[in-house]
């Protein structure tokens, strides 16, 4: 049996496939690409207690590369949250991806994007950042004796600065929003040798991602929930979620129809919520984009048609939530359940409020929300 059933890498833009083998960023055309795998003969998993037991659907070939890399990231408790979930009629679990190494999902993507590209022969990495996905990199980098050049706003949370400067990677603060601090990293990229880990611009991140989908399925006892809501900004969690359930139907793992996906943003930014009203295609980029969820201040994401693809193949939807409600509803959930939510986790909170309060919810409906980080990563957020 192969570690990996890895098979090729192919553009969901215009089709075209690529040998996974070789070191990639975009398709020709511009459009991140998608690992593929020969899904015959994949069997359930049985392995560590870790995203790792997906191996057989992940992109490292060698399990000496995994054992190098990972630090146990993965299998995050799905938690029911009774009194919230019952005040509102429904039963509400919590992915609580603050428990992860370097304490958000970010590790995910991190673990796995960075076990692939050692495999593939890189030894440094740049990226931009709005804090938890560049402190993530620079920590899984160092693990894997790689460089790492991280590139984030200045008011990006402090802690994330400090994971990346105690890790040795070298940390430079933009002026601006996370576009700001790519066009850093592309002057970068033009004179050294450096790999370019950006969201979607490199095809693995979004694998390691996707193990949240693996999960919550396993989790429920190989069952999908009727909604699951999740926090947007670059959107690769949410794009790897949706892949994950096709790869799991396609498999026989899931059956029925898939959860209804809802990406959460901030009416500070909320250019996928403008782009799915509308009926677009593609997003536009928000202009003057703030928030205090910092990790959602995204103004164009690069994978925008796939998170819109993602919303309206399952039956989704978009929504835009106030910080002055994310902080209420980051409050309220700790004194009700005992968790320190981040501000992003919060508003999936807000979100399932407003789409209980509209009937988009319907009563009694099982529905999952993505707590992406540790609350106590935002230490004195307030408005």
């Amino acid at each position: 049996m192969a570690f990996s059933h890895l098979s090729h890498v192919e553009c969901p833009r215009c089709g075209l496939t690529h040998d996974a083998d070789t070191l990639l960023n975009l398709c020709s055309c511009g459009s991140p690409l998608l690992a593929r795998y020969d899904l015959a003969g994949v069997e359930k998993p049985d392995g560590p207690n870790s995203l790792w037991r997906y191996h057989q659907v992940l992109p490292v070939r060698d399990p000496d590369t995994v054992a190098a890399v990972s630090m146990g990231e993965g299998m995050t408790p799905l938690v029911n949250l009774h009194r919230t979930g019952q005040s509102l009629g429904i039963t509400l679990l919590m992915k609580d991806e603050g428990l992860v190494p370097t304490g958000s999902f970010k590790a995910r993507g991190a673990a796995v994007g960075v076990a692939r590209a050692l495999e593939l022969g890189v030894r440094g990495i740049a990226m931009p950042t709005n804090g938890n996905a560049g402190a993530a990199w620079a920590l899984y980098a160092a693990r894997a004796g790689m460089r790492s050049v991280i590139a984030m706003p200045r008011d990006a949370p402090l802690i994330t600065r400090e994971e990346v400067e105690i890790s040795g990677g070298e940390l430079v603060l933009v002026d601006g929003v996370i576009s700001d601090a790519g066009k850093v990293i592309a002057e970068r990229l033009k004179t050294e040798d450096l790999f370019d880990a950006s969201t979607l611009k490199e095809p693995y991140r979004i694998e390691g991602k996707k193990t949240m989908g693996y999960e919550i399925a396993e989790q429920l006892g190989w069952r999908s929930p009727d909604v699951i809501v999740y926090p947007t900004g670059g959107g690769v969690g949410l794009i790897g979620i949706h892949k994950a359930l096709l790869e799991m139907r396609e498999l026989g793992w899931v059956t029925g129809e898939l959860p209804r996906l809802v990406a959460v943003q901030s009416s500070g930014c909320a250019p996928i919520v403008k782009a799915f009203e509308s009926g677009a295609e593609t997003a536009e980029f928000w202009e003057d984009a703030r928030t205090i969820a910092f990790g959602i201040t995204v103004p164009k994401p690069i994978g925008d048609f796939l998170i819109l693809d993602a919303l309206r193949e399952t039956g989704g939807t978009a929504v835009a939530v106030d910080d002055e409600q994310i902080l209420a509803d980051q409050a309220e959930t700790a004194r009700l359940e005992g968790v320190f939510l981040c501000p992003e986790g919060a508003a999936t909170i807000s979100a399932v409020r407003t789409l209980r309060k509209d009937g988009w919810i319907a009563d009694g409906e099982e529905v999952v929300v993505l707590n992406t980080g540790a609350g106590i990563k935002y230490p004195g957020i307030r408005l």
